[in-house]
């Protein structure tokens, strides 16, 4: 067919490799070596890098031409979604400024996002946390960042933590959260937000500082085969280790639901009574609350005020 005779044809089979070949074989095997042990994420850059410094002499357009003709290529990410086009933001004020520190639960709560690394793509958490246990009371994933999973992320604070006052909650200045969608949320609930300033993270430290303490104690070099997977240890890691068995310095070395139960204890102490207390002085019964919300009677003396705390010792 191409006009060749059948012993030329062996006989050029048999010749050996020309050494620039044979050097592509030795850096296609280095390349493919360091790709996973990358975890499948270098792309031809990085990896230029890695064997240069481990002594190989080599372009980086070469290593791109050999990263193609085996088909490896880096983990890339998704474009972030953008905000359409005349769709106005809303922005809140900072009214956290750095006060991480609350005196009770449900005072002060903060969200961000993150994002984790899969075969098959990218799985995005959403969390809110309570200021003062650290305790992840919301959370939402989603293969994708919308709206939706900072939305249902707080859904679940609310759910759970059960605000009876109003709380603010802090975020930074992403398109998410300057939804029209996220305000409307905050007001129907009773929230009030607050935002970063922009390009600063420390602002949002506690949220910066959870997503940290996960990658590196649960995340760090593990690449999910799907989301699926990667859902399932990022539940077991919140909701079996963080919030019921982590130690924290900024809890007495306590996880955030021991240090959480331990102030609900402490206040099983204090009975908030509601209403006109001058009835006290005609001993006439007026109702309590204790924290868990269930009414009780009682009997005793107080002052003229709405809302008086009685110490029961």
């Amino acid at each position: 067919m191409l006009n060749v005779h059948p012993s030329g044809f062996y006989a050029w089979l048999q010749q050996p490799h020309s050494q620039r070949h044979q050097v592509d074989r030795r850096l296609t095997g280095q390349i493919k070596q360091f790709w996973l042990e990358s975890g499948c994420v270098y792309g031809y850059r990085k990896i230029h890098l890695e064997l240069r410094d481990s002594g190989q002499q080599c372009g980086v357009n070469r290593v791109w031409r050999l990263m193609k003709r085996v088909g490896i290529k880096a983990q890339v990410g998704y474009r972030s979604p953008r905000a359409r086009k005349g769709e106005a933001c809303i922005v809140s004020p900072n009214r956290l400024q750095r006060q991480f520190n609350p005196d009770a639960p449900n005072e002060r709560w903060v969200t961000d996002i993150t994002y984790i690394r899969t075969h098959e793509g990218w799985l995005y958490l959403a969390v809110v946390v309570d200021l003062f246990s650290r305790k992840i009371i919301g959370w939402s994933m989603q293969s994708r960042m919308t709206k939706d999973i900072v939305l249902n992320a707080l859904l679940m604070a609310v759910w759970r933590g059960n605000p009876q006052r109003k709380v603010l909650v802090h975020s930074d200045q992403g398109s998410q959260y300057t939804s029209h969608e996220w305000q409307s949320f905050l007001k129907s609930h009773g929230l009030e937000g607050s935002m970063s300033r922009r390009g600063n993270s420390h602002d949002n430290a506690v949220a910066e500082s959870f997503f940290q303490l996960l990658k590196r104690e649960r995340i760090k070099k593990k690449i999910y085969g799907t989301r699926e997977e990667a859902r399932s240890d990022i539940f077991d890691y919140i909701e079996m280790f963080y919030n019921s068995k982590r130690r924290h310095g900024s809890s007495n070395q306590m996880s955030p639901t021991e240090y959480e139960n331990q102030y609900y204890q402490r206040l099983g102490s204090v009975w908030i009574i509601r209403g006109d207390s001058s009835q006290l002085k005609q001993k006439s019964v007026v109702e309590v609350y204790i924290y868990s919300r269930h009414p009780v009677s009682a009997l005793g003396m107080g002052k003229s005020s709405d809302e008086v705390e009685v110490y029961i010792e």
